[in-house]
């Protein structure tokens, strides 16, 4: 790993990482869409059933770093929506909680709500081994070394998912991805991806999902152990928010931009 002197985080790619990998995804993720498309249908049923409409949850996540500006391109991912959308009295969404169902929690503890991220990795977002992609809130609490993880594709499991995920400390998930980025090969990703299927589908342990509705932010971790202040945790997620609204309104534009 090294930074370049102009301060952008860089990482030089192999040639498997580069071209053989993204193969292998192209090919992987089309033929699980297509041999998958009825699962598909039948979950999609099944959420507008019990959890109503929309049927896919999205949501913006930092990806690969470019490495023209050194930083993440920021991208939509899919997953089957686990939660309901009840609110309080006053119109605010009740805690994750109270919203996330038994059949919510089943589709996580199972990992079928990831099945929509294959499109993801389809279109290049995204790949089967790497990095999780974390929540943008998080990623600005994350040292220009943690970022390191954002040289490599996200993936739809990686080595801190088969290492411990949840239950492991946000550094030590950050250490088992850098360990992954310095050794990316043919053989690492075979073998986080058996590792993957027996946890998931054998020991019935979830790649993403643990005993809370949801995992803690960094941010709020960080808060919680003394690491940041209150008003550099403030300031942090004004600028997740800043560079949230900045995707949404470039995202329209683009839109725009294509229908004219």
């Amino acid at each position: 790993m090294k930074i370049e002197k102009n301060h952008k985080l860089y990482r030089k790619m192999s040639f498997y990482e580069k071209y053989i990998k993204r193969a292998i995804d192209i090919v992987c993720s089309g033929l699980a869409i297509i041999a998958f498309s009825w699962l598909y249908i039948v979950i999609a049923i099944l959420v507008r059933i019990k959890l109503g409409s929309p049927v896919i949850f999205t949501q913006y996540r930092p990806g690969l770093i470019d490495p023209n500006t050194g930083k993440e391109r920021i991208f939509k991912m899919y997953k089957f929506r686990t939660m309901t959308d009840k609110r309080d009295s006053e119109g605010n969404l009740l805690p994750d909680e109270m919203r996330l169902t038994k059949f919510g929690a089943w589709l996580r503890s199972t990992s079928l709500d990831e099945l929509p991220e294959a499109f993801c990795i389809l279109n290049g977002a995204m790949t089967l081994i790497g990095p999780r992609p974390q929540l943008v809130r998080d990623m600005v609490f994350m040292s220009n070394e943690q970022r390191m993880r954002h040289t490599a594709k996200p993936g739809l499991s990686g080595l801190a998912q088969v290492s411990g995920r949840n239950a492991i400390s946000w550094e030590e998930k950050f250490e088992w991805d850098l360990k992954y980025i310095n050794k990316i090969s043919f053989w690492e990703d075979v073998k986080i991806i058996l590792k993957t299927v027996e946890k998931a589908f054998f020991k019935r342990e979830g790649i993403t999902a643990d005993e809370m509705a949801t995992a803690e932010d960094f941010g709020d971790y960080l808060l919680r152990n003394g690491k940041v202040s209150h008003s550099e945790y403030e300031l942090k997620q004004k600028i997740a928010n800043k560079i949230l609204q900045e995707t949404i309104v470039n995202g329209k534009k683009e839109k725009n931009g294509r229908k004219i």
